[in-house]
Formats: structure tokens, sequence, C-alpha cells
């Protein structure tokens, strides 16, 4: 069996024995759920002590904090009094999909996070604003830089729906409800604030033909799952990661939510997939159905 990679492999796999997974869960909206959003951070069982990028922050503790400003306070607040600096961490899930500790707790409604991450030294922005219901800051970004609106977040996740689902948190106070709502009328008065990366239609019987495992590497851990999301989406990730959630946007061909420049191409044996090919945007690594 053969599996192919360009020159940047050696790093990438550097990269990778490094890299902290967490484990979320992505709706067909885009956001975690409360009930999907977990924390597994990385241990090093390596003898040096050192993290291969140091001076950098190791990985363990980035996407620490980010996987826990989705949903767990308590953990936020004990990274942070590790170490503040981590309240401006900013997380790769995959694919070039960044998102920064606020960025999770923005998208999922949690105020309180949010509050606790900027009174360490986070760096609010239209996300956030449209989440706390701060229209007159939003209104004055909007104008300007028209267009602004269009712009998505985290996981491909609209302006609009980072409002939305605000009015999804049960401890909202009324005068935060007042005021997301007040952002909510302005964004859909505004327009193009809600454009989702379109998909093309898949059947749920279709999805069954690309689930399952594919190894890229001789490594233990070089294997990519394709799996349902909690609402039954295809997704995609190394195993053991939360994975991206894939459009389909040709036949065969999928691209991963947050990422559109980024093309899975299937290769299929009686329908069933044998093999992808993993394109950014030339081809990079080749995994194969185990």
């Amino acid at each position: 069996m053969q599996f192919i990679m360009n020159n940047n492999s050696f790093e990438r796999r550097r990269f990778i024995k490094s890299s902290a997974f967490g484990l979320i869960g992505i709706t067909t909206f885009g956001f975690a759920s409360s009930q999907d959003a977990i924390s597994k951070p990385w241990h090093n069982n390596d003898k040096d002590p050192l993290f291969y990028r140091y001076p950098s922050m190791n990985d363990s503790m980035v996407s620490g904090i980010v996987g826990a400003s989705h949903r767990d306070i308590d953990k936020v607040k004990e990274l942070l009094g590790q170490r503040p600096e981590l309240a401006v961490a900013t997380w790769d899930w995959g694919f070039g999909d960044w998102e920064s500790a606020l960025g999770a707790a923005s998208h999922v409604g949690r105020r309180d996070i949010a509050e606790l991450l900027m009174s360490h030294g986070a760096r609010p922005d239209i996300f956030t604003f449209a989440m706390l219901g701060a229209y007159k800051s939003l209104q004055e970004i909007v104008e300007t830089v028209p267009g602004i609106q269009k712009t998505p977040g985290p996981h491909g996740i609209t302006l609009l729906q980072h409002a939305k689902n605000r009015l999804g948190d049960k401890n909202i106070s009324a005068e935060d409800k007042v005021n997301v709502n007040k952002v909510i009328s302005y964004l859909e008065a505004a327009g193009n604030a809600d454009l989702k990366a379109k998909s093309l239609e898949i059947s749920e019987e279709e999805k069954q033909n690309y689930i399952g495992e594919y190894r890229f590497g001789d490594g233990e851990g070089e294997i990519f799952v394709v799996d349902l999301t909690s609402q039954k989406a295809l997704k995609l990730g190394r195993k053991g990661s939360f994975g991206n959630m894939l459009k389909k946007i040709d036949e065969y061909t999928f691209s991963p939510t947050g990422a559109p420049s980024v093309k899975i191409i299937f290769k299929m044996t009686s329908d069933r997939a044998t093999s992808f090919s993993i394109h950014e945007p030339e081809p990079l690594v080749t995994a194969v159905r185990i």
C-alpha cells in the first residue's frame, strides 16, 4: 500500500505529533452543541520537556482553552490563571478553520465566557458584538466596512447566526434579549448576513458510501475518519479529532466547512469510496480506505 505526501510531510508530522485535538461536535448550523462540545487536551509523553516549537506556547494549552471556551467557564478560568496570555489564543481546527477562544464563546452565545476572556485581554470583533447585542458598535463596523456582514466566522458560521445563537442561552437577561433582537433586525435588513456555504444534496444512503477509516501514512495515528455529525452531516478529521463538516460541491467532491479553497476528491468503486485525495489547492495527500 502506498501513500503520497509532498516534501512538507516531515514538518507536518512533527506538528501533528505535538498537536492537541479537541472534540467539538459541529451541527448542521455550524456551531458546537452543548452536548457535543468536549475538550480533550493532549498530553506530551516525550522525554523532552520542551515543546518542539518552544518558546511558542504548547499546542495542548492553546487548543485546550479554545475548546473549553465553547462551554466550560471553570476550565477557562483555570487556564487563564496559569497563563493569562491564552485569552488571545487561536487554534486551527483543520484546513485553516481558525478560531479564537473569544470566537468560540461568541458563536455559542456564552456572554459570561466572552466577558471573562475580554477581561484578560481578548480582542472583540464584529462576531462578538453581534452575540453581545452591541448594536451601535456593530452598526459602525458595517457602515465603515461595507459588505463585512457577509464574512463568515469560525466553522463558516454566519454573523446573523452568532446573534441568534445568543438567544439560545437560557440565562440571557431580558435586556440582552432586546439588544440582541435589535441586532438581528438590523442584520436582516442589511442583507447578506446569513450566507451559508452551498452544498449539493446527498441522500442518507449515499453518505454511507463514504463513512470509514482511511490511512495516509505508516504511523499509528495517520488515519482519517469519515463519519457523521450529531446532525447526520458528513465530516472528516484525523482519528481522535472533532472533524470538519463536509459540503458536497461536485460529484464525489467535497469541501470542508470554513475552507472553500480545499477540495476532497473521492475515488469510487461500485459506488463505494476506496480512497480520497486532498487538494489545497494542489494535491497534497492521498488516503486509502482501511
